[in-house]
């Protein structure tokens, strides 16, 4: 088992990014492993973790084409839609309802 290096918060060394850092640059991590670990301690939970990889191993962002963009607009409008009502409600229904807000809570909608 091979132990990666952890850097405390904002110490971590040049030439390594998070994520969100490298999407920011518009590249991605292209496959390459972890290449360190960056923690944030907290007081009174476990410290907040976030993984490192190599900038100069990234890879360019793949650009989005027309049949990802509409896949993904079809997914977003599934999403909008009330399976209790049928109606496209205009926000994405929250998983832990399951339905939009005034099928959910039938009672306010009188109010």
């Amino acid at each position: 088992m091979g132990a990666i290096p952890v850097y405390r918060w904002r110490l971590a060394p040049e030439g390594l990014a998070t994520f969100r850092q490298l999407r920011a640059q518009g590249l991605r991590p292209g496959g390459q492993p972890v290449a360190a670990q960056l923690e944030r301690p907290r007081r009174r939970r476990g410290p907040l973790v976030a993984y490192l990889y190599r900038v100069d191993l990234a890879k360019p962002v793949r650009p989005m084409t027309p049949a990802k963009r509409a896949a993904l607009e079809r997914a977003n409008a599934a999403r909008r839609i009330c399976p209790e009502c049928g109606r496209d409600v205009g926000y994405r229904i929250p998983p832990s309802l399951g339905m939009c807000t005034p099928c959910a809570y039938p009672d306010q909608r009188a109010a």
